[in-house]
């Protein structure tokens, strides 16, 4: 099921409630042991907080990048590739059909969206910055021997072009590609941007948590792809979750 339909099954089967603000700052009391949340719409004051930011997607910083985005939720739906570039793969790709795609990625998703596309489009490029991949093995092997799919080493995607939609790529080799479509899979960078203040431990840009989640302030838990655990899944982020709960029950039960 779909992340919005998960979660009205947990309001039904619990006490939770959803407050839809924009939390703009955390503020610690070390004293009194609590914090103070400043959102757009008021203040609220906790014992213990359990950050679960995730990571947002890395952007490819190229010219008109913004222009050909999809900018949506929708982004499951044929109807969001209008035009031309995302951050995501639609789980129906039968709107491809013959279509001519570039992927730019060397990790396991971009092979795995490049394969994956590959099925119903014309043409696939694949765009690697670098002269090797960092996939498994097995995802390379498998990329290189479909037929459809043409791999491009040591470049990278300078320039998107078009008039209403994406129709064109440029790359820093000069070299013109024409496209009907951009996908984009280089990763994502983690959402700590609520945790400089906090003046929270930090290990090369992520958030550093002990074995039961806990950060380096007191109270304060984090889980999920925004830590520095090396595993960005869902079932070791859905696992964290578990600890940091239980991890700021007992903290609780104990102060």
């Amino acid at each position: 099921m779909s992340g919005p339909q998960l979660i009205k099954e947990f309001q039904k089967h619990s006490a939770l409630k959803i407050k839809r603000e924009q939390v703009k700052q955390i503020l610690p009391n070390k004293q009194k042991k609590t914090f103070q949340i400043i959102t757009n719409q008021g203040r609220y004051q906790s014992q213990a907080i359990i950050l679960a930011l995730g990571m947002k997607i890395r952007k490819l910083g190229i010219k008109n990048e913004e222009k050909f985005l999809h900018k949506g939720t929708a982004y499951y739906t044929p109807k969001f590739l209008t035009k031309g570039i995302s951050y995501y793969t639609p789980d129906d790709v039968r709107f491809l059909k013959n279509k001519i795609i570039a992927v730019v990625g060397g990790g396991d998703t971009a092979l795995t969206t490049a394969l994956k596309l590959a099925d119903q489009a014309k043409k696939v490029y694949l765009i690697h910055r670098r002269d090797e991949f960092r996939s498994a093995p097995l995802l390379a092997k498998q990329a290189r021997a479909q037929k459809n799919i043409e791999i491009i080493y040591s470049a990278q995607v300078s320039e998107a072009q078009g008039q209403k939609s994406l129709s064109k790529i440029i790359l820093n080799t000069e070299q013109e590609l024409a496209v009907n479509y951009l996908f984009i899979e280089i990763g994502g960078v983690p959402n700590v941007l609520l945790c400089r203040d906090l003046k929270l431990k930090m290990d090369n840009n992520f958030v550093a948590t002990d074995q039961r989640q806990a950060t380096s302030l007191p109270g304060l838990f984090a889980a999920g792809d925004m830590t520095n655990y090396p595993l960005k899944l869902i079932v070791t982020a859905t696992a964290q979750g578990a600890m940091a709960a239980t991890s700021a029950y007992n903290y609780l039960k104990e102060s």
